[in-house]
């Protein structure tokens, strides 16, 4: 059903798979990949192309074996496929200066910390992907049971008095 995907990149099998139970209301309406490395996350991505899905959000964990977490995100928002997609880094490990690199080349639009609390991460999730169909998607209101439903309608009210409808 969905055309958007939800990728969650962190080397670490028990991390993935609590951060896939946090996000399992979001299963009916997103694809959901957990990859264990960025070579991995990359070869999702391009199945993910092929298929006409389009990243929404990557919840992405910092130190990993081949590449880090804020190198990949800076690449993915250097990809025009991959550059509008909502970027959250999800580490207990990024120092000071991974951050600010994170923030200003990978526009990074949240940061947590680990460990999370699951209700904290389904709320940010929820808000930056409320953001990203606002941004791309037409048909706002087949998401106002799912995402933030007050600023789904303040859009689509938005959207008709900017049209004039």
């Amino acid at each position: 059903m969905s055309q958007y995907l939800i990728l969650c990149v962190d080397d670490e099998r028990y991390v993935l798979d609590s951060v896939l139970q946090d996000l399992e209301d979001f299963e009916e309406h997103f694809i959901i990949e957990a990859t264990e490395s960025v070579a991995e996350a990359k070869e999702v991505l391009a199945s993910a192309q092929q298929d006409g899905q389009q990243l929404a959000l990557i919840l992405c964990d910092h130190i990993m074996p081949e590449q880090t977490g804020v190198s990949f995100l800076v690449e993915l928002d250097h990809a025009k496929a991959t550059s509008q997609a909502k970027k959250v880094l999800l580490t207990g490990q990024a120092d000071l200066e991974d951050t600010v690199k994170a923030v200003n080349e990978a526009h990074l639009d949240y940061f947590i910390g680990k460990p999370w609390k699951g209700d904290e991460l389904r709320h940010i999730v929820t808000q930056q992907l409320t953001e990203y169909v606002i941004q791309h998607d037409d048909n706002l209101m087949r998401w106002t049971a799912v995402l933030d439903t007050e600023r789904i309608l303040n859009a689509l009210s938005d959207k008709r008095a900017q049209f004039g409808e």
